[in-house]
């Protein structure tokens, strides 16, 4: 019990250190459970939604599913179910596209119905509507809705709402955001088709195989369009790279905490056995053991570490999901978004706490082998003999200054290891922050500045008539494009892409990967940066691609590579398509005027400024974690400078002293600190710089394949990296300031008699 209430003295007197021992462990644990539960919370419920309704393991294409290939796929499947894929156009304003899907069975990637009734394979009176669209439109259980789609009308009252295993994530026709009035999903009976004879286009399957050996099984069997497996999907793999990056985000960030937290535990502790070496002799005199007094200098850091891990461990994934969980169902549809929990959790934080117990014994061990009598005596000075510096004779022209705390890191250069690797993770998490947001500027400027030079984007009507085009065409004063979701391979890889076509236009221009500009001629068929590297191609390799949707494949020879930030694929000229066997079908007009005028044959119109804004939104939950990065790395300068500034001024408190009384002011002795401040600051935050653009490199690459970020390290990103680090290292060297002044220093030159 004694010893218990001296450990709260030393705590009460050492309370700065001690706090910051208990917020780095709290900041530590409460990253990585936070951001680690917002990724495991978006893992186990997506795992969970895709078992309940049995999302399928492949999707195969074809123009019509025949029974003959149906015999031979079946032999090496464990199931399979038919469908019909067609897209619709609701009976709104703004012509919405709807896919439906007119199933037999509805076993696998069912529909989960949230309002309603649940999906019924022998109603032909209903349908099944996407909850996102019914939403949008104020659509309820009990409605019609009409769709109009290859010349038939068809109108359904909704019997049901929810959500599909295929549609967690849906690419806007429209804009990079979903815009759940412009499109949308609906399930329905085969029995609800208004014609005799269904050509059933996609054929669902689940099998046990790897999807490689299935996919060598079928096209060992049968001849088809195109197959897709459940990792390439479009839903399934961009919600698959959203959780990545908010996981690398979350393993690499608390790491740096963690770190500081020990080095700072062990440079308090050691402190604290030094400064109470009378005390241990004393007790070691009147017969306390060495294990009973190594349990006791073990119990300091144990009791705060282990405080701010358990309050880590609760309050981040109550905290943190709830951050970022409102932009990402701004893009994602799940029926629920809960924080999730893993045993690594209890296992990061039981080992921070195990490992403080571990740290606090190495600084202890060492005084419990003394003998009492000389544990009493004052703790030998460390020493250090001259080095080639010293030698030197540049030695001599150094000023007073230098050579004091050049010979002083000398004997103390544990403490200036600390001071460096603090400072320098302090460094990284501002150059990975600011990195991260100037690269997204950088991203957002390079396409809606360098690349795109329209003011409007016209959406064209599914079906408009090319007379009716070239009349809004020639009334804006814009140009045609063709844009369409391709698939392609090559080198044995198969992506999702897209397919840009330019009809003589210079209001999107072509860069390099460097984003210097390119000039693409007719003939030209150009590849995207990242696809190339997705695909193992180059300038002068061959690639197969064909129009998602049609059934023929095209094999062409790549002439140049472009960088694209946000649409990975295929760029080449109107000309060039035709010359290719394909037709080029107007998709959007651009234009350089503000169009706010409605056309009958006009979707919808989307303006620079709507795109830009929708990019804002679309990155809101990575600017989030940008923030937390940037407060959290200022608080970790604060509280690592803060506790070597105390600690440096304890351990050379008799120096100081010394200087005082041969007549040096209060204000040399603080310069005296400041120096050695800064140039452990300087350290650190030149070793910061690399390693925090390796971070942040690592958190980009993280984004997967849609987007193609260039990490940027700008020099104002490191400029200001170092101003806030060099303010944050003067201001908390100035508060001690009054600690120099009021030193007594009889108490510190004292020896123990």
């Amino acid at each position: 019990m004694s010893l218990f209430k001296k450990m709260l003295r030393d705590i009460k007197v050492n309370k700065t250190q001690f706090i910051s021992i208990f917020l780095m462990a709290f900041i530590g644990i409460f990253a990585f459970c936070g951001v680690c539960s917002e990724y495991y919370g978006l893992e186990q419920t997506s795992s969970e939604f895709y078992t309940d309704t049995n999302l399928a393991d492949g999707w195969i294409y074809n123009t019509t599913i025949t029974d003959g290939a149906i015999d031979e796929i079946k032999n090496f499947t464990t199931d399979y179910e038919k469908q019909m894929v067609v897209q619709s156009v609701g009976n709104f304003s703004n012509d919405p596209e709807i896919t439906l899907h007119f199933v037999e069975d509805n076993e696998i990637s069912k529909f989960y119905t949230t309002e309603g009734e649940d999906f019924n394979s022998s109603d032909d009176s209903g349908v099944w509507l996407d909850k996102r669209f019914a939403d949008a439109w104020n659509l309820t259980v009990g409605d019609n809705i009409t769709f109009k789609f290859n010349g038939l009308t068809l109108e359904k009252e909704i019997k049901g709402i929810g959500y599909s295993p295929e549609y967690v994530y849906e690419a806007s026709p429209t804009s990079i955001i979903p815009n759940f009035k412009d499109m949308g999903f609906a399930y329905l009976s085969n029995e609800s088709f208004p014609l005799s004879d269904i050509p059933y286009n996609v054929l669902l399957v689940k099998f046990n195989q790897s999807p490689d050996d299935f996919k060598d099984s079928l096209d060992d069997s049968v001849e088809y369009l195109s197959y897709t497996q459940q990792s390439d999907h479009v839903s399934v793999s961009q919600f698959n790279e959203e959780m990545a990056q908010h996981k690398m985000i979350g393993d690499v960030f608390p790491i740096v905490f963690i770190l500081v937290t020990f080095l700072t535990l062990l440079t308090t502790m050691t402190r604290i056995v030094t400064h109470q070496r009378t005390q241990i002799g004393v007790l070691k005199a009147v017969g306390y053991k060495n294990r009973t007094i190594i349990l006791h200098f073990m119990s300091y850091g144990f009791w705060l570490v282990l405080a701010g891990a358990v309050l880590g461990l609760i309050s981040g994934p109550a905290i943190i999901p709830d951050l970022f969980y409102p932009t990402m169902t701004s893009r994602y549809s799940l029926p629920e978004w809960n924080p999730g929990f893993d045993i690594s959790f209890v296992v990061v934080a039981a080992a921070m706490v195990i490992s403080s117990l571990l740290v606090s014994y190495i600084a202890a061990r060492n005084i419990s082998k003394e003998n009492p009598a000389n544990t009493m005596r004052p703790k030998a000075p460390n020493m250090s003999s001259s080095g080639f510096l010293e030698n030197s004779k540049l030695w001599t022209k150094l000023n007073f200054n230098l050579r004091w705390n050049y010979r002083d890191a000398k004997r103390n250069n544990f403490r200036a290891l600390m001071a460096i690797v603090g400072v320098m993770g302090c460094v990284a998490l501002l150059i990975s922050a600011f990195g991260m947001n100037d690269s997204m500027e950088n991203l957002k400027t390079w396409e809606y500045d360098d690349i795109s030079h329209f003011d409007s984007k016209l959406i064209i009507k599914s079906g408009a008539s090319l007379s009716d085009i070239d009349d809004v065409r020639e009334e804006v004063n814009g140009s045609t494009i063709m844009e369409q979701a391709i698939e392609i391979k090559a080198q044995g890889n198969e992506k999702t892409a897209s397919l840009l076509t330019l009809n003589n236009t210079n209001l999107i221009s072509q860069t390099d990967k460097n984003k210097n500009p390119i000039n693409l001629s007719d003939t030209d068929i150009s590849l995207s940066a990242k696809t190339a590297e997705s695909l193992n191609v180059g300038v002068g390799d061959t690639v197969e691609w064909h129009i998602i949707g049609y059934d023929d494949w095209v094999k062409c020879k790549i002439t140049n590579i472009h960088g694209e930030p946000l649409s990975q694929g295929i760029i080449l000229s109107s000309d060039k398509l035709e010359d290719l066997g394909l037709n080029f079908t107007p998709t959007s007009i651009i234009t350089t005027e503000h169009v706010d005028d409605d056309y009958d044959s006009i979707k919808s119109v989307s303006t620079l400024n709507q795109m830009v804004s929708n990019w804002n939104e679309m990155i809101g939950s990575v600017m989030m974690m940008v923030s937390i990065l940037i407060f959290f790395a200022v608080l970790l300068a604060i509280v690592v400078l803060y506790n070597l500034g105390i600690l440096s001024f304890t351990e050379i408190e008799r120096e100081v002293a010394t200087l005082k009384v041969l007549g040096f002011k209060t204000a040399d002795l603080r310069k005296l600190l400041l120096t050695q401040n800064l140039f452990f600051t300087a350290i650190g935050f030149i070793l910061g710089i690399p390693l925090g653009f390796y971070l942040m490199t690592l958190m980009l690459n993280a984004a997967g394949e849609s987007l193609y970020y260039i990490p940027s390290l700008t020099l104002g990103n490191i400029l200001l990296s170092g101003f806030i680090t060099f303010v944050v290292s003067i201001v908390v060297n100035l508060l001690f300031s009054s600690k120099i002044k009021n030193l007594n220093m009889v108490e510190a030159l004292k020896d123990v008699e």
